[in-house]
C-alpha cells in the first residue's frame, strides 16, 4: 500500500511539473513574439523618421524649405 502511495505521489508530482513547463514554453514563446513584433515595429519608425529627416535636408540643400 505504502509503494501504490508513493508512485502515485511521484507521477502526481512530474505531471505537475510537466504541465508547469508546458506553460512556461508557451508563455516564452509568446513573449518572443512580442518582442520581435515589437523590434519590427521600432525598425519601421526608425526608417520612417530617417526617411524624413532625409526629406527635410534634401529640401534645405535645395531651398524647397518652408521657412
Amino acid at each position: 500500500m505504502k509503494r501504490i502511495f508513493l508512485s502515485f505521489a511521484m507521477l502526481a508530482i512530474l505531471a505537475t511539473t510537466y504541465s508547469c513547463r508546458e506553460t512556461t514554453q508557451e508563455k516564452t514563446e509568446d513573449a518572443v513574439e512580442a518582442i520581435g513584433e515589437d523590434i519590427e515595429d521600432a525598425a519601421e519608425e526608425t526608417g520612417e523618421a530617417i526617411k524624413e529627416g532625409a526629406d527635410e535636408l534634401n529640401d534645405e540643400i535645395q531651398g524647397n524649405d518652408d521657412m
